[in-house]
């Protein structure tokens, strides 16, 4: 059975994403450690490295870096460097980033709902 790209294992009847399944396409953006949080971070507005780095405690520069670069080539954060010294740079979500405000915010619910 088919349903809206997502393929239903008959006897299972778990879902099984083929690559043009919609939660497939979003995970491929997603499922980076700790790109949720700086999402969530994001989502109060403009940052400094600095500050999300602050943030996330336990997260190493070197991956701070690697998932911001990743989010700005999926389109989900800006990145804007200001011609001063020393150098400044801004992350801000983009309305495509903006739009994973819902997803983050039920996460939240439901994380608070069931941690215990």
């Amino acid at each position: 059975m088919k349903k809206q790209g997502i393929t239903l294992n008959a006897q299972a009847g778990a879902p099984s994403c083929d690559p043009f399944c919609p939660v497939h396409k979003a995970m491929d953006v997603l499922q980076g450690k700790w790109t949720l949080l700086i999402l969530r971070d994001l989502l109060g507005g403009k940052k400094r490295f600095g500050k999300l780095r602050a943030s996330l405690a336990g997260v190493s520069p070197r991956t701070l870096s690697a998932r911001l670069r990743e989010l700005e080539n999926s389109g989900i954060i800006k990145r804007t460097v200001f011609a001063e010294v020393p150098p400044r740079v801004e992350y801000e979500l983009t309305a495509k980033g903006a739009g994973l405000g819902g997803v983050i915010r039920a996460m939240a619910k439901w994380g608070a709902k069931w941690r215990n």
